[in-house]
């Protein structure tokens, strides 16, 4: 997952304008577990099926944004509840 240094700084959460940051190698292995399990949840209270190669965690830890085959999803309703 690539998200250049000069880029990231420009992005921002769709719901609520705050800066985001790159998801440590720990939180993205553990969202993959609760996929796996059936227990991670998107915005909207569905279930998210599959699995993130890395993610934009909004400035309160409330939201993860996916990265999936190097694309990030900046839908807020598709965001993964932390």
């Amino acid at each position: 997952m690539t998200i250049t240094p000069d880029i990231l700084p420009i992005l921002r959460c769709p719901a609520g304008g705050g800066p985001l940051t790159l998801a440590d190698a720990e939180l993205i292995e553990r969202i993959n577990e609760q996929i796996a399990a059936g227990t991670a949840r998107d915005q909207l209270d569905a279930r998210v099926e599959t699995p993130v190669d890395g993610g934009l965690v909004t400035a309160n830890a409330d939201r993860l944004y996916p990265i999936r085959e190097n694309i990030p999803t900046l839908i807020a309703d598709d965001a993964i509840r932390l």
